[in-house]
C-alpha cells in the first residue's frame, strides 16, 4: 500500500500537465485553422480583385491579331507604291523616248519647208508625212502622259494608304507595350490607355481602307 501511493500521486501531477499541453496544442490548432481561413480568404480577395487582369491578356491578344492583319495590309501598300513608281517610270520614259522622235520629225519638216519649192509635189508630200507623224506623235504622247499619271495617282493613293496603315501599325505595338506593362504593375489605367491607342489605330486601319 505504502509504495503505491506514490505512482498514484504522480499520476495525479501528471494528468493537469497533460491536459494543459492538450490546451495548448487545440488553441494554436484552432489559430492554425483561423489563420488558414484567413489566408485563403485574402486570396480570394486576392484574386476577385485582380480578376480583370484576365481580360487584359484577352486584349492583348487581340491586339497582336489586329496588328498583325495592319502589318499585312501595309506591306501592299508599300508594294503597290513600288510597282506604280515603276510603271510610271517607264511611261515616262516612253513619253520622252515619243518627244524625242516627235522633235526629229518637227526639225526635219522645219528645214523641208525652207529648202523645198512650194510647187514641188514630191516635197510637199514628204512635207505631209511629216506632219502626219508629228500629229500621230501627239496623240501617242498624250495617251502615254494620261497612263503615266495614272499610275502617279495610284501610286500617290497607295502611299495614303499605306502611311495611315503605318501609323496603325505602330500605334497597336505602343498598345501592346502599355497592355503588357499593366499585367505587370496591375495599374488598371494603363489599359485604358492602351484600349484607347488600339481604338485609335483602328480607326486609322478603317480609313486606309475606304479612302
Amino acid at each position: 500500500m505504502l509504495a503505491g501511493r506514490p505512482q498514484g500521486g504522480n499520476t495525479s501531477y501528471r494528468t493537469p500537465r497533460i491536459m494543459n499541453e492538450l490546451q495548448q496544442e487545440i488553441a494554436e490548432l484552432k489559430q492554425f485553422i483561423v489563420d488558414l481561413k484567413a489566408d485563403r480568404a485574402a486570396a480570394k480577395q486576392k484574386e476577385k480583385s485582380e480578376a480583370w487582369t484576365k481580360y487584359v491578356s484577352l486584349t492583348v491578344v487581340i491586339i497582336a491579331v489586329i496588328a498583325a492583319i495592319a502589318a499585312q495590309w501595309s506591306g501592299k501598300y508599300g508594294s503597290r507604291v513600288q510597282i506604280s513608281q515603276a510603271k510610271a517610270s517607264d511611261q515616262w520614259a516612253f513619253y520622252q523616248s515619243k518627244s524625242i522622235k516627235q522633235h526629229l520629225f518637227e526639225v526635219s519638216r522645219t528645214q523641208l519647208a525652207r529648202s523645198a519649192s512650194t510647187n514641188d509635189a514630191e516635197i510637199a508630200k514628204e512635207q505631209k508625212k511629216f506632219e502626219d507623224a508629228v500629229a500621230r506623235y501627239n496623240t501617242e504622247k498624250a495617251e502615254i502622259k494620261a497612263k503615266a499619271e495614272a499610275l502617279e495617282k495610284e501610286r500617290d493613293d497607295a502611299s495614303l494608304r499605306g502611311g495611315k496603315m503605318g501609323l496603325a501599325v505602330s500605334l497597336f505595338s505602343v498598345a501592346i507595350a502599355m497592355a503588357s506593362i499593366c499585367t505587370v504593375t496591375k495599374k488598371k489605367p494603363l489599359w485604358f490607355i492602351a484600349i484607347g491607342l488600339a481604338g485609335f489605330a483602328a480607326y486609322e486601319m478603317v480609313l486606309a481602307w475606304t479612302l
